[in-house]
């Protein structure tokens, strides 16, 4: 499946942002859709993640401010990110997991401002 990532962009700390993650076919299937960042020097990270049933998982850092959700109709995953902190500065990458494969879209630069 391709995945197109949107939503990134220049935020002061404290703000949110949106981030979308379109799929180019329905999305109803695939067990597992993610969000991931990558920080200049760091690894690739999983910062949320969804099953197809709906239950959710974040890493440490974001619980409490990310919120991930998929709308099966749109074939979209979303990353909703709020209380924006510099730390979060990344590349956001969105993710299909299904049948042994992974798919990773393009990538969308979050830049938090303090």
């Amino acid at each position: 499946v391709q995945l197109q990532a949107s939503g990134g962009g220049l935020v002061q700390a404290g703000g949110s942002l949106r981030l979308s993650c379109a799929a180019s076919r329905s999305i109803r299937s695939i067990p597992f859709m993610s969000w991931y960042r990558q920080s200049p020097g760091k690894e690739r990270e999983l910062v949320a993640i969804i099953s197809n049933l709906g239950s959710k998982n974040y890493v440490d850092s974001v619980k409490g401010r990310f919120s991930i959700s998929r709308d099966n109709a749109k074939n979209t995953v979303y990353l909703q990110m709020n209380t924006l902190k510099p730390e979060d500065t990344a590349v956001y990458f969105c993710n299909a997991r299904y049948n042994g494969d992974s798919d990773w879209g393009q990538g969308t630069e979050v830049t938090v401002s303090s």
